[in-house]
C-alpha cells in the first residue's frame, strides 16, 4: 500500500454554494481513515477562512491555516474581483507553488478551487486555467438541485476540452429538500456522460468511503 504512488486531484463545482470544501474535507477523512498521508489546500479563499479552517482541521491539524490557503482576499466576490475592489493582484505563482511543496511531502494533495470552474481568476486567467497548469485529475461537486443538469454537462465538458482528466462528478444534497429533479439527476447524468458519478452525498453526511473509481 505505501509503495503506491502519489494522487492528488483538483475538486471544482458547479456553483459557488456547491458544497466543495464540505466534500474536499469529506474526501480528506475518508483518505486519512485508510491510513494515508492525505491534506487539503484551498489556495485562493475570499471573503473568510472558514473553509481552510475546516480543511485543516479535516488533515489532522498537521498544516498551518497559511500554508493550505497561501493567499487570502478579504472581500466576498471572485478572487479577481476581490483583488480589484482590495486594490492589490493575485498572486497565482503563490497558489501554484504553495502545491507543489505539499505535493512534496504528503502522498496525496486535494486542492480545491474557489467559486465555479470558470471563476475569473487574475489578469485573463481563470480558476479552470490554474487547474490545468497543475495538471491534476478534477472531480466536479454538483449542488443536486433543479438546473444542475446544465451546469455539470458544461462544466464536464469544458474540462475535457481543455485535454484534462475529469475524474467523475460527486452529487452533493447542499440542502435537506429533495424533489423529482435531484432524484432523478443521477440517472440523467449517467446516460449523458462518459465519466461516472462518484457517489450521493446526503445532507448533512458526516463520513464517506473513498470512491473506488478513483486511484489511491
Amino acid at each position: 500500500m505505501a509503495s503506491l504512488p502519489p494522487m492528488h486531484y483538483f475538486i471544482t463545482g458547479t456553483d459557488t454554494d456547491s458544497g466543495k470544501t464540505y466534500v474536499t474535507c469529506l474526501l480528506i477523512d475518508a483518505l486519512r481513515r485508510a491510513g494515508r498521508d492525505a491534506v487539503g489546500y484551498k489556495p485562493f479563499a475570499c471573503g473568510d477562512r472558514r473553509d481552510p479552517i475546516a480543511i485543516q482541521q479535516a488533515s489532522g491539524g498537521v498544516l498551518s491555516v497559511e500554508e493550505i490557503n497561501p493567499v487570502f482576499l478579504k472581500v466576498p466576490a471572485s478572487p479577481y474581483a476581490a483583488a480589484l475592489l482590495e486594490n492589490r493582484s493575485v498572486d497565482v505563482e503563490a497558489g501554484r507553488q504553495g502545491f507543489y511543496s505539499l505535493a512534496a511531502r504528503h502522498q496525496h494533495v486535494i486542492v480545491e478551487g474557489a467559486g465555479g470552474w470558470e471563476v475569473p481568476l487574475a489578469g485573463k486567467e481563470t480558476m479552470a486555467d490554474f487547474a490545468a497548469k497543475l495538471e491534476l485529475p478534477v472531480i466536479v461537486v454538483v449542488n443536486n438541485k433543479l438546473g444542475c443538469l446544465n451546469h455539470t454537462l458544461l462544466t464536464v465538458r469544458n474540462i475535457q476540452q481543455r485535454g484534462l482528466t475529469c475524474a467523475g462528478v460527486l452529487l452533493n444534497y447542499a440542502h435537506d429538500e429533495r424533489d423529482a429533479a435531484s432524484i432523478s439527476n443521477r440517472m440523467v447524468l449517467e446516460n449523458f456522460l462518459d465519466v461516472p458519478v462518484l457517489a450521493e452525498i446526503m445532507h448533512g453526511e458526516t463520513e464517506i468511503e473513498w470512491p473506488e473509481e478513483l486511484a489511491m
